[in-house]
């Protein structure tokens, strides 16, 4: 899973957690929904100053955003390459 992809997950599910809508999160962040939208899509790589901004507005840690999320033990047996690795 690239990093965007992590971003995405992450930032989609903590604002769901905090029954925030995209608008709402923009608006306290201080950035256009539409970019809010873009960033849970993986559509853009974002600077380190706007994660900064969202992980303010969700009231988390910025490193909480970029955590890959935990895999169950199906989905590493699926990541693993021919060779087992």
């Amino acid at each position: 899973m690239h990093i965007r992809e992590i971003l995405a997950l992450n930032l989609r599910r903590l604002r769901h957690e905090k029954a925030l809508s995209q608008e709402e999160l923009a608006h306290r962040a201080g950035i256009d929904r539409t970019y809010i939208s873009a960033i849970e899509r993986s559509l853009y790589a974002v600077s380190i100053d706007v994660l900064d901004k969202l992980s303010r507005a969700l009231d988390v840690e910025a490193a909480d955003l970029l955590k890959r999320p935990q895999q169950t033990g199906k989905e590493k047996k699926k990541s693993r390459g021919p060779d087992g690795s």
